[in-house]
């Protein structure tokens, strides 16, 4: 079973009502002895009708997720939904830097195999992992803007190693091995398990983990087994729905990616009681670049603060 997303950097919840901790909580949920309903839709749903013009459905309260130090109580619904990331179900707060969505210059710093093996400049660094095959090279150069700055390739497994490259000069996006590539022989699946999980547990500087989950299919129990260890662990994390932009025909069985996010969050929401951050993205059309580079750089700066 899934415990919360109790993650331990940064407390984000509406409210602070106890005293910080030794480690920064990024966000904290509590254990839910029972599912909550699942009738609340996790994205804004856009309405289409003939004669009515399209309207956004905006989210319920209790399905965002709310940085520290934000208080959104006495907002209207207007107000509060000019503040959510398009996309998504994350507010806008106060540490979100107007010139975060820029990347100015970005570069490969070095592959490690162990975590004593990384970067020791201590500067926050956001790391990205998911099933092999979901992505995450190219979502990488999306962020970047540059097609090549991680390799992609067209064979799963290709990365192997943890590998740092520096953003601007003061942070770090960090690649790492995806999971549950079955062609990979068995001791070189422990091996790369072993080390990302330790890097996840012992890395100081991370601010948060990005769990990548393909949108253009359903929810695949490896995914949820492995945001399931996420929380079991406190680490912080937040999921990347990527592939957004394909359309498989309803004549072949496919869904639309919406409807896979939405199979996705019923499915957690019986182990949260409060959501964790999402974005929907795209490598192909750069949807959800410029959210995700807000959504870093508002992690990014409470981190430093605190």
């Amino acid at each position: 079973m899934f415990l919360s997303h109790r993650l331990p950097r940064i407390h984000l919840i509406s409210h602070f009502t106890c005293p910080k901790p030794k480690r920064l909580l990024l966000i904290t949920s509590t254990i839910v002895s029972k599912p909550i309903p699942a009738s609340i839709s996790h994205f804004s749903a856009t309405i289409d009708t003939p004669s009515k013009p399209q309207v956004t459905a905006p989210l319920p309260l209790e399905t965002l997720f709310v940085p520290p130090d934000t208080d959104v109580s006495s907002l209207e619904i207007s107000s509060l939904g000019a503040r959510i990331l398009k996309g998504s179900n994350i507010v806008l707060s106060k540490y979100a830097a107007g010139d975060g969505t820029e990347v100015v210059n970005s570069e490969f710093v070095k592959s490690s195999v162990t975590t004593e093996d990384c970067p020791s400049d201590g500067i926050p660094e956001f790391a990205l992992v998911g099933r092999s095959n979901v992505g995450k090279s190219s979502l990488l150069n999306s962020l970047v803007r540059r097609k090549r700055l991680a390799l992609t390739s067209k064979k799963p497994g290709k990365t192997q190693c943890i590998n740092h490259f520096r953003i601007n000069d003061s942070w770090y996006l960090v690649d790492l091995p995806g999971y549950g590539y079955a062609a990979a022989p068995h001791e070189i699946r422990t091996d790369w398990d072993k080390f990302t999980k330790d890097y996840f547990l012992n890395r100081p500087t991370l601010v948060s983990v990005f769990l990548l989950i393909d949108a253009s299919i359903p929810a695949k129990k490896i995914d949820l087994d492995y945001a399931s260890w996420l929380g079991q662990n406190q680490i912080p994390m937040t999921l990347i729905f990527t592939k957004c932009d394909k359309r498989k025909k309803k004549r072949n069985g496919g869904r639309r990616p919406e409807e896979n996010v939405q199979e996705f969050q019923e499915l957690i929401r019986n182990f949260f009681q409060t959501a964790p951050p999402w974005i929907m993205t795209s490598s192909v059309t750069n949807q959800g670049r410029e959210e995700i580079l807000l959504h870093m750089s508002q992690l990014r700066n409470y981190w430093l603060k605190h």
